[in-house]
């Protein structure tokens, strides 16, 4: 449990006149809580009221493990043939009687689950929206959870590690994926932070493909990008390589691609934005003509959700400040050809940045 963002956010609460903070998204609550969960399509809602203490609601067979987290108040279970709107609204009016405001996370809220809340208190005001808050409590890391995101990064490493040696000729997407993921879990790893993309020759121009059963051919740029979860932070890491002897053309794109991940990443410190740093690789990539074959931000905030405020793109004038984490993940895709993509996640220090991963940037040649 993190009971100094608590108190921040109940000092925000104080100046917004706002009385009661629901908390909808598992990530949030995880990040207040230290509760992990998962809870599908059940309820899993967090209350924060500004005088009196918070309760924590998680579906029935979930209660016993929030109980034993390390949140400290009052665990209230339901059962899935009870409605937990209805339970959430007793305990509402028995703890903190009819609030007059609620504030929101709108953007992981669904309407439906608004109007079954709204329903029971038909005066109470829902306009205010903690999410922009949040989202700036968790811009700046404490060193802890930099240290966190750096252990979540050398598991990201040890993947690539297991990703590269499981390439070969006849040897499909899929199956490198399933020996990555496979080799993980006997190491401990238990969760993958998205989905484990592995791409070979021209299916990589696809910047979020889907693995299958398509075999590695030899003289092919293979693109991996890949996560974990590992004790709660997350981390995300991309790297291209080949199998066999690259072709010129493959090369040239490939150190197109690394001059603007290597330029981004030396250019960020402190005072600079998010905009300029985009700019940086961007203009690298279109200088070389290949503007139009960048088609994504440079990057994006990580922590304990994978995508995190803020988004390092054009046009974003927020200010790099130290402890802010985040993803730079130039790539070129030209369809039907070929797909290179490089990223490293890294921490703002006082004169720099540093990487999460340490897997060579460095064309690498399986063969």
């Amino acid at each position: 449990m993190n009971i100094e963002k608590i108190d921040a956010l109940k000092k925000w609460m104080d100046t917004a006149n706002v009385e009661l903070a629901y908390v909808s998204n598992p990530q949030s609550i995880a990040y207040f809580t230290g509760y992990q969960s998962d809870p599908h399509e059940r309820v899993l809602a967090l209350f924060i009221a500004l005088d009196q203490d918070p309760f924590l609601l998680t579906p029935a067979l979930e209660a016993e493990a929030a109980i034993k987290s390390s949140w400290t108040y009052d665990v209230v279970g339901y059962l899935d043939t009870e409605n937990p709107w209805k339970i959430i609204a007793n305990e509402i009016n028995q703890r903190y009687g009819q609030p007059k405001q609620i504030a929101l996370e709108k953007n992981s809220l669904s309407l439906d689950r608004f109007e079954f809340l709204a329903n029971f208190f038909p005066k109470t005001n829902f306009q205010t929206d903690i999410t922009p808050t949040i989202q700036k409590m968790q811009l700046i890391k404490t060193d802890a959870e930099i240290n966190g995101l750096i252990e979540a990064g050398s598991w990201a490493d040890i993947a690539f590690e297991i990703g590269f040696s499981a390439i070969g000729s006849n040897v499909s997407e899929q199956e490198i994926v399933a020996q990555i993921e496979y080799e993980l879990k006997k190491k401990g790893v238990s969760k993958m932070s998205f989905d484990t993309m592995v791409l070979t020759g021209a299916r990589a121009a696809d910047p979020h493909g889907t693995p299958n059963s398509t075999q590695i051919q030899e003289n092919q740029l293979v693109l991996f990008d890949l996560g974990v979860v590992w004790k709660g932070y997350c981390s995300d890491a991309t790297r291209t390589v080949a199998y066999q002897t690259p072709t010129d053309f493959q090369k040239h794109i490939y150190q197109i691609v690394l001059e603007a991940q290597l330029a981004a990443q030396e250019a960020v410190k402190p005072g600079i934005t998010a905009g300029e740093l985009d700019e940086i690789a961007r203009t690298i990539i279109e200088d070389a003509g290949y503007g139009s074959y960048f088609n994504h931000r440079l990057g994006h905030g990580i922590g304990t959700s994978v995508h995190e405020y803020p988004s390092i793109v054009a046009g974003n004038d927020l200010v790099l400040e130290e402890g802010m984490c985040f993803s730079i993940e130039p790539g070129i895709y030209l369809p039907n050809q070929v797909g290179v993509r490089i990223e490293d996640c890294v921490y703002v220090t006082k004169n720099g940045s540093q990487a999460l991963t340490k897997t060579s940037k460095d064309l690498i040649i399986i063969n």
